[in-house]
């Protein structure tokens, strides 16, 4: 079994001078609720599926199973996504031999910029850039599933 372990933090500074590469990322979900979700993705010029499960009690980790399909057919799939596409760029940025993965969302989710970080077990030893905020690990509010239904935004002004 496929398992991803990951701790995400809040972005609060300057990181794009220090990013190595970007892409622009479109994603929907055909389903997606008890834990458990099914994503479509565009990534540059590549296409995916990914099925996760249900998160770990600490929210660091949980089933991932990703392929590679082609474009057009990552197109074709994305029309069966449920309303809230995701629209963002993804930045990778190493630091200290890590490589953080962080997201600034447009859209409906413009000013949100958070950092991910895959670790090889939850007891791994993490070092922060100064960039990073609030770590937000295993909170639904910042999880990609969530947003495309309760968009940062609109919980901005609610």
């Amino acid at each position: 079994m496929s398992q991803e372990i990951e701790r995400k933090f809040l972005v609060i500074g300057e990181f794009k001078s220090q990013s190595s590469k970007s892409f622009h990322i479109t994603q929907g979900y055909i389903t997606s609720g008890a834990g458990q979700n099914v994503r479509i993705r565009i990534k540059g010029d590549k296409g995916y599926i990914t099925i996760k499960g249900k998160s770990s009690q600490s929210g660091m980790s949980r089933y991932e199973w990703e392929k590679e399909i082609p474009l057009n057919e990552a197109g074709e799939l994305m029309l069966l996504c449920r309303p809230g596409i995701i629209d963002k760029t993804r930045y990778e940025v190493v630091f200290k031999n890590q490589t953080f993965e962080v997201d600034e969302f447009h859209g409906e989710n413009e000013g949100l910029i958070f950092a991910e970080l895959e670790i090889e077990s939850e007891d791994s030893i993490i070092i922060k850039p100064n960039w990073l905020g609030e770590e937000v690990t295993g909170d639904k509010r910042y999880y990609n599933s969530y947003i495309s239904k309760h968009p940062f935004t609109k919980n901005e002004t609610e």
